[in-house]
């Protein structure tokens, strides 16, 4: 089963046709409503990014997502991205085992380098060293998720001996795992290597792009061990805004677009659109369009929606919402499911990974 969610950058902007810019106060509230909104119409998923700067609020991910878990009961809870450049280790192991006792088993990270270069000084790090502290970084975590006891010594940090990181993680079995990548095929491999998820934005960039980054992911998780190209785990970004009249949906949205922090003043909605995922429309072209990401890409476990952006007042979001859960999720489950083959995994859950570990591991020997 592909899952299907949203995901926030927690950006805040000024509304273009009012001229108001909502408080981070009304920033963070509002994105737990949206979470909310999220699971009552049905998503299986949301996500958060990290940000350290304005105009951006999700500086704590777990803080935000721990709050959200004891207000729902089935939303699987990730980030966008947790900066595996610039966090410790150590202490992303700890505060990710604690979100995923809070939420019993409800958590996914995602790890990626974000795309704001001054972070890395803010940190102490150095960016040059950027792609080296993310594969390091990473084979710490790995670690300190699956070891009770840790001797450690590495390039980027003091080292470790004989260290546990607490809590242990739920079940003894780690959130899941994806990295994320716009650019990178180094974090393809990565995340090849680990036979962990891939998650490529699809955002930004046109199709193509992309489909060379899944396509090595694909064929090094294969070299690896983990299964078949086709059982690799892949995620996908996108971007809609709808109205049920398109033409409604591309006036109520240019003044948005046009001024967004991250593509306004830039090429025009119509070039944007053609070139990337970007959909404005009706439900239904938001379907079709969709549904030839599968096409691109192969089948693949989970969708993420990016839908509170660029100003969008509250109400315009829940809106949103209420079509993507009513009217377009609804299609693509059953059109994603038709013809899948059995062989494909389903989205990663923390039940099934237990599942799955408990399968593979050695009986008890008998006297």
């Amino acid at each position: 089963m592909t899952q299907f969610g949203i995901f926030t950058v927690g950006d805040v902007t000024t509304d273009p046709t009012t001229g108001r810019t909502p408080t981070e106060h009304e920033r963070i509230k509002a994105t737990v409503e949206i979470a909310l909104k999220a699971e009552e119409v049905g998503l299986d998923v949301f996500a958060t990014g990290e940000h350290h700067n304005p105009p951006f609020v999700p500086s704590s991910p777990t803080t935000l997502l721990g709050y959200v878990a004891a207000r729902t009961e089935r939303l699987i809870l990730s980030t966008a991205t947790t900066l595996i450049t610039t966090n410790d280790p150590v202490k992303i192991a700890e505060d990710f085992a604690t979100l995923q006792h809070l939420a019993d088993g409800r958590v996914d990270v995602m790890l990626g380098r974000g795309n704001t270069g001054p972070v890395y000084p803010w940190f102490g790090k150095d960016i040059r060293q950027g792609i080296p502290l993310a594969i390091e970084n990473y084979a710490l975590l790995h670690r300190l998720w699956r070891e009770d006891v840790v001797d450690w010594q590495g390039r980027f940090r003091t080292p470790l001996q004989s260290f546990t990181a607490t809590p242990r993680p739920l079940d003894g079995v780690p959130p899941f795992v994806w990295h994320g990548s716009i650019r990178s095929p180094e974090i393809a491999e990565q995340a090849a290597y680990y036979g962990d998820g891939f998650f490529a934005n699809n955002i930004f960039w046109p199709a193509e792009h992309f489909q060379r980054l899944i396509e090595l992911y694909r064929e090094r998780f294969a070299h690896y061990g983990h299964g078949t190209p086709e059982q690799a785990i892949v995620g996908l970004g996108g971007q809609v805004f709808m109205r049920r009249n398109s033409q409604d949906a591309v006036r109520e949205f240019r003044p948005y677009f046009d001024n967004a922090p991250v593509y306004g003043h830039g090429p025009s909605l119509e070039e944007f659109t053609e070139q990337t995922p970007l959909t404005v429309g009706s439900p239904q072209e938001v379907i079709d369009r969709t549904l030839t990401f599968r096409e691109s890409f192969g089948d693949y476990q989970r969708q993420l929606f990016l839908m509170d952006h660029a100003g969008l007042p509250l109400k315009t979001v829940l809106e949103q919402l209420d079509l993507l859960g009513e009217e377009v999720v609804p299609v693509l489950r059953r059109e994603f499911a038709a013809g899948r083959p059995a062989e494909v995994p389903d989205g990663p859950t923390h039940a099934a990974l237990v599942a799955a570990r408990d399968a593979t591991q050695e009986p008890a020997p008998t006297r």
